[in-house]
């Protein structure tokens, strides 16, 4: 499905979010904090652009996905970037291999959640740092049901005019809306192993960054 949507995956998402996407990126890029020298593993990475700023700030990046049609793209498009295929819930990495993993839209797709964290703190170092940011449940009841109305009615007809994969997107609607909200992904989190699990709402609540520490 992923394969499908790669070579204008980047535009398809700025014109669905009403460029709200860019705000995202860069409240992950502060989160990170990516530093020169530390390994970053960027999952469900796509075509790299969530991974090029970690680069330029000079640390090591790894943008891993399970798509070959995003990560031939990518590749394409960024020959710098070291680019690995990888299955979130069998990382292809060794225990302990970097200091930070963050996820961007890309956890919601794993078909189990806990699973996925639970890889991901494996092959975090102790002390290491995860940011995951995804769509969430606006905190406004009025604002989420006008969210919700958008997602099932407005996105669907958006993506078909601008998505070369359009039926990607009636998923991306669907599998949105039977997300789990904010605290019980933190709970999750905690479930999975990892410690100080803790959230902010972006966009009104539309997206949440929640971080998270792995054990000392």
């Amino acid at each position: 499905m992923f394969d499908g949507v790669a070579s204008r995956y980047d535009l398809t998402n700025d014109v669905l979010s009403l460029g709200q996407d860019r705000q995202w990126r860069r409240a992950v890029i502060a989160a990170v904090d990516a530093r020169p020298g530390e390994r970053v593993l960027d999952l469900a990475a796509g075509t790299g652009t969530s991974s090029a700023p970690f680069h330029e700030r000079g640390a090591f990046v790894v943008p891993c996905d399970f798509s070959q049609g995003m990560l031939a793209v990518g590749k394409q498009r960024r020959p710098d970037l070291a680019f690995v295929a990888g299955d979130g819930l069998r990382l292809p990495f060794a225990d302990a291999s970097f200091d930070v993993v963050t996820i961007s839209f890309g956890l919601r797709n794993m078909h189990d959640t806990e699973a996925g964290l639970a890889e991901l703190l494996r092959v975090t170092r102790p002390g290491g740092r995860l940011v995951v940011c995804e769509f969430s449940h606006p905190a406004w009841p009025p604002f989420r049901a006008v969210y919700v109305e958008y997602l099932m009615r407005a996105l669907p007809p958006v993506a078909r005019a601008v998505a070369s994969n359009p039926e990607a997107y009636v998923y991306l609607a669907e599998s949105i809306r039977a997300w789990p909200d904010q605290p019980r992904l933190a709970g999750l989190l905690q479930r999975a192993g990892w410690r100080a699990a803790a959230w902010r709402n972006l966009s009104g609540g539309i997206v949440a960054l929640h971080r998270a520490t792995a054990p000392a």
